[in-house]
C-alpha cells in the first residue's frame, strides 16, 4: 500500500504513562533499526498477523492450554507492531488518515476476536466475555471520532498495553489454574480469566463513557462556535 501525506498531522494524546513509556524505550532501542523500506502500513499488517496467531492459538487451547504460549507471543507482536507503525509514520512523514484507519480497525478486530476466543475456550465463560467485546470496539470508534472532526488521536487513560498486559496475564494465569472454577456467585461459573476480564471492566466502562461524554461536550462547542 503507498502512504499518502497530508499536511495536517494527527496529534497523538497518550494520557497513560506505562504507554508513554513503552514507546520510548521502543522508538529508541527498534524504532530506528527497522528498515527503511517498511511503511507503515506494513508495520501494522504485521502487527494484524500477530493478533491473528493470538487468536488461533487462544483457539487452540481447547486442545492444550499450552496454546496460550502462542496467545503471548502473539500479543506481543502486535503490541510492539501496533507501536512502531505510528512511529514510522510520523519520523518519515508518511502520516495518513487511511493508516490511522487501518491501525484503528485491525485493533478492533484483534481485540474482539480474541475476547471471543477466551470465551470459547475452556479458561472462559463466555457470559463475562461478551460485556468485554463492545468496550475496545467502541473506544476506537470514538477515537476515529476525534480523528474526524478534531485531527487527535486520543487514546484512553486505559491504553492498549494495559488491554496487551491484562490478556498476558489471563494468558498465563490460565495455563497456572488450567479451566478449574474459582467461585460461582449466582450459579455462574468464574474461572481466573473472568475475574481478571471483570476487574478490568470497571475503569474501561468508565473510559468508555467518559470519552464519549467528552467528544459529545467538544462537538456540541464546536457547532456554537
Amino acid at each position: 500500500m503507498k502512504e499518502q501525506e497530508y499536511k495536517n498531522p494527527v496529534k497523538k494524546i497518550i494520557p497513560s504513562k506505562l504507554e508513554t513509556g513503552f514507546q520510548k524505550l521502543l522508538y529508541r532501542y527498534v524504532g530506528k533499526y527497522i528498515p527503511k523500506r517498511i511503511t507503515p502500513n506494513q508495520m501494522t499488517l504485521i502487527g494484524a498477523l500477530g493478533g491473528l496467531f493470538a487468536i488461533i492459538s487462544t483457539f487452540l487451547t481447547n486442545v492444550s492450554s499450552l496454546f496460550f504460549i502462542g496467545t503471548i507471543a502473539g500479543l506481543l507482536i502486535h503490541l510492539c507492531a501496533d507501536d512502531l507503525d505510528g512511529y514510522i509514520a510520523r519520523s518519515r512523514g508518511m502520516s495518513s488518515k487511511a493508516g490511522a484507519y487501518f491501525d484503528l480497525i485491525t485493533d478492533v478486530m484483534f481485540s474482539t476476536f480474541l475476547i471471543i476466543a477466551f470465551g470459547f475456550s475452556p479458561y472462559g465463560n463466555m457470559a463475562v466475555m461478551v460485556f468485554a467485546v463492545p468496550v475496545y470496539g467502541i473506544v476506537n470508534v470514538t477515537a476515529m471520532n476525534y480523528i474526524i472532526y478534531f485531527n487527535e488521536f486520543l487514546f484512553p487513560r486505559l491504553g492498549p498495553i494495559e488491554a496487551h498486559i491484562t490478556y498476558g496475564l489471563m494468558s498465563a494465569l490460565s495455563m497456572i489454574f488450567g479451566d478449574n472454577v474459582i467461585f460461582s456467585p449466582f450459579g455462574f461459573d468464574l474461572r481466573v480469566s473472568d475475574i481478571i476480564i471483570g476487574v478490568g471492566l470497571i475503569p474501561m466502562y468508565y473510559e468508555m463513557i467518559r470519552l464519549q461524554i467528552q467528544l459529545f461536550r467538544r462537538l456540541k462547542k464546536q457547532e456554537t462556535k
